[in-house]
Parts: structure tokens; sequence; C-alpha cells
């Protein structure tokens, strides 16, 4: 049988029979150079390359970040507290440098006055988001009020790290009765409304930041846990589990360093999903009067007080309403992007 020897295999008409005995032979191996080369990357390599390109996370992520700033810094360098009064001061509109050239928020009212003037301010002095009806300064006020839905938001998602996955991965991973019982619990708690378990702190406890909290704690890990036990009940049916398994692993290597990793997507996309719920929780029950105590202030709270008066005093409200909306719009935002850079199958649904 003869023996092909080629240096080129482009455009060749060979039978099957000769391809099998086809042997390439080339005798300046540097002649041959590779037209296409690929990086080898890891995962989350190519998660941050997904999040970089997507513009609503970004945006989304750069708005969280100046809102944090300025939560933190703001009442810390402050000359004046958010508890600060000078009744003298009482619902002076915003007044802002620049901007008060042009017209715009110059702390004049619809009858041309200025009330600053009125109020026997010196010039210079400026209230950015002007007073409430105790003249303490919104500008602090509201950015202390930040920092408590910031709060809310950290704790929603270390209630879902530390509770709700511990509590999903226990779950599906020993599944049977471990399981069943488990999820029956789940379902007793789930079946409370939250503003019945927070109206019986707030009874007996008195309204405020620590009712909040515990209602957060019984109830708010729920959704995490059950996505967490749907991710472990997939991943542990792989054959990456069983080969640890045989290999003599324990069940404790098994789930935190097999399992684990596997699942902390689904679970950080549901930590941010989680983030806009808690603040709108806290906000909702500070509306309604079961949220922090004055002089105290959260964003729910000054909407609920700014509401009162708003025909007579619209900034009072409409403010903390921006930075609210804002907040979670962004927090939305983000979360949609890291859902996307996680799970690109996901972006369709």
């Amino acid at each position: 049988m003869s023996e092909h020897v080629f240096t080129s295999v482009t455009d060749v008409d060979l039978t099957p029979e000769e391809l099998a005995e086809l042997k390439l032979v080339n005798e300046s191996p540097d002649e041959f150079e590779a037209k296409d080369t690929y990086e080898v990357t890891g995962f989350w390599t190519d998660v941050f390359a997904r999040l970089r390109k997507n513009r609503g996370a970004i945006v989304g992520f750069a708005l969280i970040a100046i809102i944090t700033l300025l939560a933190v810094f703001v009442p810390l360098f402050s000359s004046v507290t958010y508890k600060d009064a000078n009744i003298d001061h009482a619902y002076l509109p915003p007044k802002v440098p620049v901007l008060e050239k042009l017209g715009i928020l110059d702390g004049i009212d619809e009858n041309g006055v200025d009330l600053y003037a009125e109020a026997g301010l010196p010039d210079g002095t400026y209230y950015l988001f002007g007073t409430d009806s105790m003249g303490r300064d919104m500008f602090v006020r509201l950015w202390n009020g930040t920092r408590i839905s910031l709060l809310m938001a950290l704790l929603a998602v270390l209630t879902d790290l530390i509770i709700g996955m511990s509590y999903g991965l226990v779950s599906g991973y020993f599944g049977g009765k471990v399981d069943f019982l488990m999820q029956r619990f789940v379902e007793v708690l789930n079946g409370i409304p939250s503003l019945v378990i927070i109206t019986l702190f707030a009874l007996v406890l008195k309204p405020g930041m620590i009712s909040i909290i515990l209602t957060l704690m019984i109830t708010g890990w729920i959704p995490m846990s059950r996505v967490c036990r749907a991710q472990v009940l997939k991943q542990k049916e792989f054959e990456y589990v069983l080969a640890s398994r045989v290999l003599g692993s324990s069940n404790r290597h098994i789930i935190f360093s097999e399992i684990v990793p596997n699942v902390l997507g689904q679970v950080v996309i549901m930590s941010m999903f989680s983030i806009p719920s808690a603040i709108f929780t806290e906000s909702y029950l500070a509306f309604i009067g079961l949220g922090v105590r004055a002089p105290m202030a959260s964003l729910g709270s000054l909407v609920s007080t700014g509401y009162k008066s708003f025909l007579a005093y619209p900034y009072l409200v409409i403010i903390p309403i921006i930075v609210l909306g804002t907040l979670m719009v962004s927090f939305n935002l983000f979360a949609d992007g890291l859902r996307d850079a996680f799970d690109p199958t996901m972006k369709e649904m």
C-alpha cells in the first residue's frame, strides 16, 4: 500500500482510505502560525468582563457608590447633627450656591420674599435641602436617614447569607426527612404576614430599629433559603459531588468546598435583589409609624413627615422620594447586571 506525503492539505481530493494514510511533512515548522489565539480565562474573569459591558449595571453601581459616600461622610463632617433644631429657621426652602444666581433654589418664595433675609440669616447661609418644621437641616437629616436604609440593606444581605444560605444548604443536601421537616417549618413561618410580626414586636419592644431587625431575621431569609435549596438539589446529583464522596470527603467538605462555589453566583444575585425589598420594607414601616423614633430619621419617616405638609412645602417630600427611588432603582439595575453576568442565558427570561 502506497504512502501519500504532502506539504499542504489544501484543495487535495482524497478518498477516506487515502486520508487515513495521509502523512503531513513540513520541513519548515516555522511556516505554520496559529491564525486565531484564545486567552484562557477563569469564571470570575468572565463575570467581571460581562459586568463591565453592562451599562445599566455600571450606572447603578456608580449611583450606589455616590449615595453611600454621601450617607457616610455628610453626617460625619457636618457642623450640625440630624437632631439640632432652631425654630427660627423653620421651613426655609432649599438654597444652593451658584444656582441662586440663576434664580433657581435661591431661598425666595412664590411671593418674591427672601425667607433667609426675613429670618435674619447673614449672606452666605445655605440650606441645600431646606429645613423642616423644627428648623433642622434637611441635608444632614436626609443623608443620616439614608444611613438607616443602607443599614437595613446590609442586614438583609447578612441575614440571607448567614441564615438563609445555611438553611438551604442543609435542607437541600441531606434531603429526605430532614428536608421535609425543614420545609414545613419554612411554610409555617412564611404563612405569617410580616406586618403582623412587626406589629407584635412594636407592641412588646416599642417601634424602632430592633423590631425591624428582628422581623428581617425571622422571615427575611426565606426566599434565599428556597433558592439555595433548589440549587443544591441540582448540584448534588452531578459527577463532581459523587467523585468527592467516593474519595471519602466529609459532608462538610462537600457542602462548603464543592457545592457552595457552584451556587455562589445565584446566592449573590438573590442577595442583591433582596436589598431593594429590605429598603422598601423599612421605608414602608417608617411611613406608617412603625419605624425609627424621632428625632432620628429614615427615608420612610422623612417621606411620612413631608407628606403631611406636601402642598405648602413640597421639597420636604420630593427630595427624600427622589433619593429613595434612585437607591432602589440602582440596586435593581446592578442586580440585573449581576444576573446577566453570572448566567447570560437568563438575560431573556
